[in-house]
């Protein structure tokens, strides 16, 4: 029988060492001025190989918002005779939204023939039929789908990301889900893996977010919330409800206000519809208590998200200097508080 010499020290050999050592030696082997090349390019994070170096080490790549985007930082050309911004009431939702959107110079205005229409309303929770006011009027979110179509739209899709419950049982809860299927359009669930790392270049809190791809990308959004209060915000209207674009939303509370106008100056909604036929005037944003439901039977349309926000604050009693996050987007210069009365139109059916 042979035996193995022990080693100087006289402790034998770790078990599997020379094992190891076969393996490392087909490893690739990098010289330091490899790994600064390597370490560079993540940096830099621009280049194919600096994303490729990100997604290997766990992060992400932010990336620049698209081209496209950049046609939603202009309001759509007015049309003759249309107001900048329309507030109808009446006892018809349909109606009522029909007429708003008309008097702000019509859904072709901001639809073009073969455009991806995404309509983006509040579908908080799945705890809540409409009659609460915690989500958007189904009527008034079909008629804007159906008023989509009739335009030329190529498809119509609706999504937001509920809070409470799933998003499947939020649709159905709240009524959006069969409007929506009646008057054409499809109702989208927000796939974990549909959200960007994209650079917001005019973020003063913020500078990048996860936001939902499809969004950006599509050719016309329509921002459709419902009006009501807000434990942080005060009020939530159209400038919050963008917030159901984004993974995370609960980062945007250390400065909420502010996050919510960098959102804005990205997102650009060409259409905003504020549904006040029923309001949450307490206990918001997902309420339960019919005592804090108010009917106005009421909407109110501009291009300009802030102008619809002004105008629906005014339902509760309060300023738009009274929500700090339309103050906050204002001063960002992306809309105006303050119409002027000419530029309003009021119409009773």
């Amino acid at each position: 029988m042979t035996h193995r010499r022990p080693p100087a020290s006289g402790r034998p050999p770790p078990a599997g060492r020379s094992r190891v050592r076969e393996r490392n030696d087909r490893l690739p082997q990098y010289t330091r001025k490899d790994f600064l090349k390597l370490a560079g390019a993540a940096v830099a994070g621009s280049t194919v190989a600096g994303s490729a170096v990100l997604a290997a080490c766990g992060g992400r790549a932010v990336q620049s918002p698209p081209a496209s985007l950049a046609q939603r930082s202009s309001p759509p050309p007015a049309v003759a005779g249309s107001a900048y911004l329309a507030v109808v009431h009446g006892p018809d939702p349909a109606a009522i939204t029909r007429a708003a959107v008309e008097a702000v110079g019509g859904m072709k205005r901001f639809v073009a023939p073969g455009a991806d229409v995404i309509v983006k309303p509040n579908i908080c929770t799945d705890g809540r039929a409409p009659e609460y006011a915690a989500t958007t009027n189904p009527a008034v979110v079909a008629t804007l789908v159906a008023l989509a179509l009739q335009a030329g739209a190529k498809r119509v899709r609706v999504m937001d990301q509920p809070f409470g419950g799933t998003a499947e049982s939020a649709y159905q809860t709240s009524g959006i889900g069969a409007a929506v299927a009646a008057a054409g359009g499809k109702m989208v669930v927000m796939s974990p893996l549909g959200f960007d790392r994209v650079a917001i270049p005019k973020g003063r809190s913020i500078t990048s977010w996860d936001v939902y791809r499809e969004v950006l990308t599509a050719d016309t959004v329509i921002d459709v919330p419902i009006a009501k209060t807000h434990g942080s915000a005060g009020l939530t209207l159209g400038c919050k409800n963008l917030m159901g674009i984004v993974r995370g939303p609960g980062g945007f509370h250390s400065d909420l206000s502010q996050r919510i106008a960098d959102l804005v100056s990205l997102v650009r909604p060409q259409l905003t519809v504020v549904d006040a036929v029923r309001i949450l005037t307490a206990n918001g944003p997902s309420g339960g208590d019919l005592a804090d439901v108010r009917v106005t039977d009421t909407v109110i349309a501009s291009h300009d998200v802030v102008a619809a926000d002004a105008r629906a604050t005014a339902l509760f009693g309060l300023t738009p200097r009274d929500v700090p996050a339309i103050a906050a987007t204002a001063a960002m210069g992306l809309g105006k508080m303050s119409v002027p009365v000419r530029q309003i139109r009021t119409i009773r059916l």
